[in-house]
């Protein structure tokens, strides 16, 4: 088997049907529209959510909260998933990001201090939590806001 002879199973694939072609294709005329009315003319569909003129249902709904346009969002990572490098390791956001713990950096790395660390560490992020400081202080581990 060659890529030059590959081809469809039989019956998987059909010609295109070819609208407004005249009487003898089946589609002539009307090109399967039908007759007049809204979807026989030319960009006459309704918009998606459209409930033929009464209210939309996100017209209805109350209007509550905003987006703030400048959050920042943080990669997060908990200490207790930090025991899996060797000590006197430099833990940087790339390390993170090539050993998958984290899967993109966004604004920044944030550490957490969900669990305990077992292992002396220096890591290096953009935030740290008040309680994953004092755990790495505690773990003899040192800590570097980028």
């Amino acid at each position: 088997m060659e890529l030059h002879n590959l081809k469809p199973n039989p019956g998987a694939t059909h010609s295109k049907k070819r609208v407004g072609r005249g009487p003898g294709s089946g589609t002539g005329k009307t090109a399967g529209s039908g007759h007049k009315g809204q979807n026989s003319r030319s960009g006459g569909s309704t918009r998606l959510g459209f409930e033929g003129g009464q209210t939309p249902y996100f017209k209805r709904l109350k209007k509550r909260g905003f987006t703030n346009v400048n959050r920042k969002e943080y990669a997060v990572v908990n200490l207790s998933e930090l025991n899996r490098y060797a000590a006197d390791t430099v833990v940087t956001p790339e390390v993170l990001l090539k050993d998958r713990l984290i899967t993109k950096l966004e604004s920044g790395l944030k550490i957490l201090g969900n669990g305990n660390l077992d292992v002396k560490l220096t890591i290096q992020a953009h935030k740290f939590t008040v309680t994953a400081v004092e755990k790495i202080q505690a773990a003899g581990g040192s800590v570097e806001v980028i």
